[in-house]
């Protein structure tokens, strides 16, 4: 990482002359080493101008957890207006379809798509999906047991039940499951391999247009069939239903994939906090989200947004046309928001972290997620008292490349 003056930069980008541009090249960072671009911003106090290893030009990145919220919060800044723009990005290519996605849309539009996917993601349909999730988890782990010990948790857990629970939610048949963890990894992983995520992408597009085709064949009452039933409607477009469907399949399989073998070996890792969970496993709801705050869940930072007009934010003067990141990373590492934000502590009690987002367009899935991490925690801790990682924490491999962090294997032995 280096930081230094820049030029040239594309319209609306061109810092003053005074200004440093801060050239992110997000590292690929070992086990969950917090990155220290991160700290350095948030000691910066304010804003800062940063490129990032694709695209074009600078952007303006918000650090504070202050100065998050309110970007985020902010109608001046946009989404919409990143569409046919190349801003720069840590991807070599859009991941979801810009022209029907959630990610790119603003209110009112954004709430529009948003109450329809609501519907199937509410506390009733949690519970109703809880018992298969967690006959699943259970199959998986009888599944490892019959291998034996030591065994890869991401293998035989981490990987297929994220997918699992995601492709219920959808409704989606047993024949459509095959290699989709695969190509959702593929997707998430664009720096590496950006043709072959261009090409999982559309195969995954292509399966969920034929679910879609199926749900409205046979209806019923899954994620499949709302998204189905509001485009025959008119809630919502057809490519808006594929991209929704299609987001939440790719982000529930991918990302919790990840962000769960991240909690596990943050416990493994942490044994006074493993004994705790052990001794009080009441706390495991709290301790969920004090996990979700703690682990560095990406690798960088999403989507920008576009400053519609001038905005002075963050002790600096955002002009119309400039792009404008947060990172939720660096707002759950505020000491200002989370007093020793590098501790894990399970005594914070409830905590408004942003591992999920914020404002309009916080995760609509992060229900589910939750419920996903909870159920994972819970069951290893029950099954197996004497879980522990198989190899010394620095042998363990981390993905590279990819746009959430995660280890490829996560070795165990009860």
């Amino acid at each position: 990482m280096t930081s230094e003056p820049r030029a040239p930069f594309g319209p609306g980008t061109e810092p003053a002359s005074d200004e440093t541009v801060h050239c992110w090249s997000l590292d690929d960072l070992q086990g969950l080493d917090f990155d220290p671009f991160l700290h350095d911003r948030l000691r910066d106090g304010r804003a800062t101008r940063v490129q990032l290893p694709f695209g074009e030009g600078s952007a303006w990145l918000m650090a504070s957890y202050a100065h998050v919220k309110a970007a985020t919060t902010d109608p001046r800044f946009s989404r919409a207006e990143l569409v046919g723009r190349t801003v720069t990005s840590s991807s070599p290519h859009a991941i979801a379809s810009q022209q029907a996605s959630l990610n790119y849309a603003d209110p009112p539009r954004l709430n529009d798509m948003r109450r329809v996917v609501a519907r199937a993601f509410t506390g009733k349909s949690m519970h109703k999906l809880r018992p298969a999730a967690q006959r699943t988890a259970d199959g998986l782990l009888d599944a490892m047991e019959r291998h034996g010990s030591p065994a890869d948790l991401v293998e035989h857990l981490h990987g297929p039940f994220p997918l699992a629970a995601v492709a219920d939610l959808l409704g989606m048949d047993q024949d459509m499951r095959k290699d989709m963890t695969s190509w959702a990894n593929l997707i998430m992983t664009p720096g590496p391999a950006p043709e072959r995520s261009s090409d999982a992408r559309m195969t995954v597009r292509e399966c969920v247009v034929d679910l879609l085709a199926r749900r409205r064949e046979e209806p019923r009452d899954d994620l499949a069939g709302v998204l189905a039933a509001a485009s025959d409607a008119g809630e919502i477009t057809e490519p808006e239903a594929v991209s929704l469907a299609t987001a939440i399949l790719v982000s529930g399989a991918h990302a919790v994939r990840n962000n769960s073998a991240n909690m596990v070996y943050a416990l493994l890792t942490h044994p006074r906090q493993l004994e705790r969970l052990r001794a009080e496993p009441e706390l495991i709801p709290q301790a969920v989200d004090e996990l979700l705050r703690y682990i560095p869940h990406r690798s960088g930072v999403g989507l920008p947004r576009i400053a519609t007009q001038d905005v002075e934010i963050a002790g600096v003067v955002v002009r119309a046309g400039e792009a404008v990141y947060s990172s939720y990373l660096a707002a759950n590492r505020d000491p200002e928001a989370f007093p020793e934000p590098d501790a894990l502590d399970f005594d914070r009690g409830p905590i408004a972290h942003m591992a999920f987002g914020n404002g309009p367009h916080h995760c609509v899935g992060s229900m589910l997620a939750r419920m996903e991490s909870e159920i994972i925690l819970a069951t290893l801790l029950d099954r197996y008292p004497t879980l522990a990682l198989a190899v010394p924490p620095e042998r363990i491999e981390w993905q590279t490349g990819g746009l959430i962090r995660g280890p490829k294997a996560l070795p165990v032995s009860w």
